[in-house]
């Protein structure tokens, strides 16, 4: 997907864009995070030993010109390095409601670790859910875009009428 594409895909007046990021799969992102000054958080809590720190999601208000923005767009497509997603709300509302997505339970009650922010796993995980799992899993969120595979195209989720509604984007 060319540059030009995806901003008229991503940028819009009515909402903010924000970008959830796996550092599992970007290198250095912490760093990156700071050398960027991209206004972010962490969704896993506490105190992270360093190598926590660099595996960790982390919630990201993207911003037109920032360095970061740049990065994922000119180098993280077709990496799965995390999805995007249109929301009104603020960066401190959007942590707390990934950070509520980002644990959950077997049927043992052992916590596991969700990575609902793999484009990977969102575009499998999204068609399975039901009208209750699809308002709990967007939440606040207008739209989620994740990219395919090959990272020639987004996929677009949405609800409507309690539905889920996916369209490709190429």
């Amino acid at each position: 997907m060319n540059r030009e594409k995806l901003n008229q895909y991503l940028w819009n007046d009515q909402t903010k864009l924000y970008c959830v990021l796996d550092g599992a799969s970007v290198p250095k992102l912490p760093k990156k995070l700071y050398d960027a000054q991209a206004p972010n958080y962490c969704l896993f809590s506490g105190d992270l030993a360093p190598d926590m720190q660099y595996v960790a999601p982390y919630v990201v208000l993207m911003l037109p010109g920032n360095a970061l923005t740049d990065l994922i767009f000119s180098e993280g497509l077709g990496k799965h390095w995390g999805i995007f997603l249109h929301c009104r709300h603020s960066l401190k509302e959007m942590r707390r409601h990934f950070r509520s997505l980002v644990t959950v339970y077997d049927e043992n009650a052992n916590s596991m670790n969700f990575r609902f922010y793999d484009p990977r796993v969102i575009t499998k995980f999204l068609p399975t859910c039901n009208a209750e799992e699809l308002q709990t899993f967007f939440g606040k969120v207008d739209t989620f875009f994740a990219e395919t595979e090959d990272g020639e195209k987004l996929v677009k989720f949405q609800v409507e009428n309690d539905k889920l509604k996916q369209s490709e984007l190429d």
